[in-house]
């Protein structure tokens, strides 16, 4: 079995296609910045990072000090970002879900074929976000607006901001992955390309060609497609307004992939048409399969697919800069303190928390359980 899996490791490496001026720059040519990221893209280094720098920062954003540290201000806009992720309970809040969905929609926007789009702001830069496919994202984009209008006046592009708040989403997410963060990206002012965004109802012939011309193949997308375990949906099933896509949401875990292909899950677990189909695709079923019960693969195979979708479009990978350091702590264990009152609602019951589980607020005291 190692062996097979070094066998598709190797033969996934070697098929592996680099991305905006990687693609046409020699080795002597990279900067340190751009031999790392070119080393994950072909899946030849980890995309996950422990380094962090725990100190206070330099100074206020405004400070000489903060200025000459390029991270300084990217520290603080962690500090709100974390505030406004992280909820009582522990879990992920709803405006840490949308901000990995909004960097997934701003990036996705992007094709081998198309001459723009990408991670470059333009879902908040102009009218794209009011595409049908950007429904539900309006809350988490006015948030980021306002982040923008505060700090752009300190070098922060829409673009890199996006791409950020996605990635301490993800470490704020218990489980999650740290995942290596660049910033330098450059905004674009033009709407995307249209018809470039997977739809919950399309096959998963549909959606892995989809990807393909995306340069994410079956692999990747089928870690992608993983973050939907600390979703709750609101738009495909109205009538199911708040159901989550799998028994823990805010929790970045893999019950998704298990329980996707369950027959027994909770009541409230809405599944995606589109998760269904992929994971019985035999391009995904068998690395669909392996995250059931591998988080560290996931959340390495993860970071690595994430690197790659957040950097499409982007031209100027070589010059970009790592701010990873500021990025919070990732927490390798969590537990639910109010996991009894969260499985009745699961199964079901006390629809009047749905809300307070869309805020990751902590339930217990919320109802008083006979013992």
């Amino acid at each position: 079995m190692d062996e097979m899996r070094h066998m598709s490791k190797q033969a996934r490496q070697e098929s592996k296609q680099l991305i905006g001026d990687l693609k046409t720059l020699k080795d002597s040519q990279l900067t340190t910045i751009g031999k790392d990221i070119k080393a994950i893209l072909l899946a030849q280094a980890s995309a996950e990072s422990s380094t962090i720098d725990s100190s206070i920062p330099a100074g206020t954003v405004d400070s000489a000090a903060c200025k000459a540290d390029l991270c300084c201000v990217w520290k603080w806009i962690a500090y709100e970002m974390t505030a406004k992720f992280n909820g009582t309970s522990g879990r992920c809040t709803k405006f840490a879900r949308a901000a990995v969905r909004l960097g997934f929609h701003d990036a996705g926007v992007w094709s081998t074929s198309s001459s723009y789009g990408g991670a470059d702001g333009s879902i908040l830069l102009t009218n794209e976000i009011d595409r049908s496919e950007n429904d539900g994202l309006e809350t988490i984009a006015e948030q980021t607006k306002s982040w923008y209008n505060k700090y752009s006046k300190y070098g922060v592009s829409m673009a890199d901001l996006i791409q950020f708040g996605a990635n301490v989403a993800t470490v704020v997410c218990p489980l999650g992955p740290r995942i290596r963060t660049f910033v330098g990206r450059k905004d674009n002012a033009k709407a995307g390309p249209t018809g470039l965004l997977p739809d919950v109802n399309d096959s998963a012939d549909k959606i892995i060609k989809l990807f393909q011309a995306k340069t994410i193949d079956p692999h990747d997308l089928v870690a992608l497609v993983g973050a939907h375990t600390t979703s709750q949906q609101h738009f495909v099933n109205t009538a199911r307004d708040g159901d989550p896509q799998d028994s823990t949401p805010g929790v970045w875990d893999v019950a998704f992939y298990g329980e996707t292909l369950s027959t027994s899950s909770p009541k409230r677990v809405f599944k995606f048409a589109s998760d269904i189909k992929l994971s019985q695709d035999s391009r995904a079923k068998s690395e669909w399969e392996a995250f059931v019960n591998g988080q560290g693969h996931w959340n390495a195979d993860y970071a690595q697919a994430y690197t790659r979708l957040s950097l499409l479009g982007v031209n100027n990978i070589n010059d970009l800069k790592e701010c990873t350091k500021v990025l919070p702590p990732a927490r390798r264990t969590f537990k639910n303190e109010d996991q009894v009152i969260l499985d009745r609602w699961l199964n079901g019951e006390f629809n009047q928390l749905n809300n307070m589980v869309d805020d990751a607020i902590m339930l217990s005291g919320v109802i008083t359980t006979p013992p």
